[in-house]
């Protein structure tokens, strides 16, 4: 791979993926999650995947694509309310579903993403959230301990990349995508544009590229899947 050109294709990046990975997707109900690389997640055939995004999706957008062909085998996420294909599986016993509330999650993955060891917090405390989760007393307040979150492989869907990697967001697209693209150990970035090395104003730059493994340009929405899921 060249250092400072990390354009690739479709084709490549599907050789990255693997059954029983942990993924990590950027997006805020289908906003901000590449839908080429989603695609692309589909095609490869793997299964028994981990995912941890900040939810669902639905049926026909981002992950919840992916989620429907139940391949996946857990899910940690904030909410799964937008897509009832996850709530059904997740019922069924067919996908085991984690809550986290929702800044907790990020602050999960920017905790891995950063090297940090986990933090502590009282949210969740005596709650469902607790996941028997370990409690530490510091002084007369007991709080849960959080694990850093980090995964095989990270999903992120920017606006703008230059060929090193560093990354511009649209608007709320930026929502998780940032912290994603840190936590994982190869990050696979799908980008509307992608601009020569030094063409980015360095103050627009969220992510930088030393995070970035692989970049694929984008192929836009399919919303052919929205119609055949409506038939169904």
């Amino acid at each position: 791979m060249n250092l400072f050109n990390k354009v690739t294709d479709y084709a490549t990046v599907k050789s990255v993926f693997f059954d029983n990975m942990t993924l990590l997707f950027g997006g805020f109900g289908g906003v901000g999650t590449p839908p080429g690389l989603i695609d692309c997640l589909i095609e490869s055939g793997v299964k028994n995947i981990n995912l941890i995004g900040n939810d669902a999706g639905f049926p026909w957008i981002g992950i919840g694509k992916f989620i429907g062909l139940e391949r996946a085998q857990s899910l940690i996420a904030s909410h799964i309310g937008s897509n009832p294909v996850a709530g059904d599986l997740m019922n069924q016993g067919k996908l085991n579903v984690e809550f986290s509330p929702q800044g907790i999650l990020m602050e999960r993955i920017r905790a891995g993403g950063v090297g940090l060891d986990g933090f502590l917090t009282q949210i969740g405390k005596g709650t469902r959230l607790e996941y028997d989760k370990p409690f530490v007393k510091i002084g007369e307040k007991e709080f849960l301990f959080e694990a850093p979150i980090t995964g095989d492989v990270s999903l992120v869907y920017a606006k703008k990349a230059d060929t090193f990697g560093n990354l511009v967001f649209d608007k709320t697209a930026r929502n998780t995508n940032p912290f994603v693209a840190m936590a994982g150990k190869v990050t696979i970035v799908e980008a509307d544009e992608i601009v020569p090395m030094g063409s980015l104003n360095p103050e627009e730059i969220i992510v930088p590229g030393i995070y970035v493994k692989h970049i694929v340009p984008s192929i836009g929405y399919n919303w052919k899947w929205k119609w055949e899921m409506n038939e169904k």
